[in-house]
Formats: structure tokens, C-alpha cells, sequence
């Protein structure tokens, strides 16, 4: 589950630069805004995992990560200002890229 955690940082971090380059609605002000955000994102589905614990089916762990990370990436304007700056829309496509990358994810790496 480590390291399930530690690739999810990783990959939140990742995706958080590059949709920002690519979204309109999405602003991350350099790599530490990023790293904030990435850092909440997998302690939020780590304590998901916990809670739903090894029977979570690909889609649950996907979607677990998609609300996980729309909540913080939204949320994470207001708690850290000036390090994201992201409407609706650019959380939701964020996100959505995050829980794609929770889906596939094999399960034995959990």
C-alpha cells in the first residue's frame, strides 16, 4: 500500500504540472504548489484504501482517487493561496486524470 501511495504522489504531482499547462482553468504556481496538493491527494486515498480496504475493485480505487483529487485541487486555492488557481472545470479535468491513473494501476502493487 506504500507504495501504491508513493506512485500516486508521484503521478498527482506529474499531472497537476502538466494539466496546468494544458487546461485554461487551471494555474499551479511551480512545482511546490504541486507538491502541496500531491501530497493531500495520497494521504486522502491512502485513508480511502484503508477504510475500503483490499476487496476496493479498480473502479472504486479510481474513483476514490477522482473525488480525492477534485476536492483538493479545488480546495487547495483557498488553503495555500496563490500556489493553484483553478476553476470548476480545470479541477474536474485534473482529476479526472488522476483517477484514470488510480484505475489502471495494477493491484499488485498494492
Amino acid at each position: 500500500m506504500i507504495i501504491r501511495t508513493i506512485i500516486r504522489f508521484v503521478v498527482s504531482a506529474v499531472v497537476l504540472l502538466l494539466v496546468s499547462w494544458l487546461v485554461p482553468g487551471l494555474s499551479v504556481a511551480g512545482f511546490t504548489g504541486a507538491l502541496i496538493a500531491a501530497v493531500v491527494i495520497a494521504l486522502l486515498g491512502w485513508v480511502a484504501e484503508k477504510l475500503l480496504g483490499k476487496q476496493a475493485t479498480p473502479q472504486a480505487r479510481g474513483l476514490i482517487g477522482f473525488i480525492s483529487a477534485a476536492v483538493v485541487i479545488y480546495l487547495s486555492q483557498f488553503i495555500v493561496p496563490g500556489s493553484i488557481s483553478v476553476n470548476a472545470i480545470g479541477a474536474f479535468l485534473a482529476s479526472l486524470v488522476i483517477g484514470l491513473v488510480d484505475a489502471v494501476i495494477p493491484t499488485e502493487l498494492r
